[in-house]
């Protein structure tokens, strides 16, 4: 599963973003080496899958601030990318419901968690200690995200079907 993510959002996705740049297009990649982000706000926000950033940011969190106010903005955005990874990960699989969004949940409590003012003495909005706090929050919720009914009904599947497994 690790193998398939790295491959798709760091391999093909990186190349499809080449490809059209070298035609003329503007395609930012995707990806900006998400692995050396100081914190969990810039894992989310600056360095993972920048165009559902971009999208989410325009349509849901630009017009929900001023409205609802930051944290909940927060919250909203995390739970919609929830349900939409639940849509295409726990409908297909056929199980696993809620685990996504929960995943996402906690990415939005964390980033609140990490700006408040005890986040802020503790260092967790950059360096060190904001680096290991965001692999804390992303790493093993993974398990979470992509639960086993989704390995076992949607990846194996797809990978046989491939004939990357036998």
């Amino acid at each position: 599963m690790i193998g398939l993510v790295m491959m798709l959002h760091f391999g093909l996705f990186h190349l499809l973003s080449c490809g059209w740049r070298t035609v003329g297009v503007e395609a930012r990649p995707l990806m900006k080496w998400p692995l050396i982000s100081a914190s969990i706000s810039e894992f989310w926000g600056v360095r993972w899958n920048m165009a559902f950033r971009d999208l989410t940011h325009r349509f849901l969190f630009r017009p929900l601030l001023l409205r609802i106010g930051a944290w909940q903005t927060v919250l909203v955005v995390f739970l919609f990318s929830g349900l939409v990874h639940d849509l295409v990960i726990s409908i297909p699989a056929r199980g696993g419901y809620g685990g996504p969004t929960a995943f996402f949940l906690l990415q939005g409590l964390a980033i609140l968690m990490s700006r408040s003012d005890i986040g802020s003495r503790i260092g967790l909005r950059s360096g060190i200690s904001g680096w290991g706090f965001a692999m804390i929050i992303l790493v093993p919720p993974a398990f979470v995200l992509f639960q086993p009914i989704f390995i076992i009904a949607v990846v194996v599947p797809f990978m046989q079907a491939m004939g990357a497994v036998g």
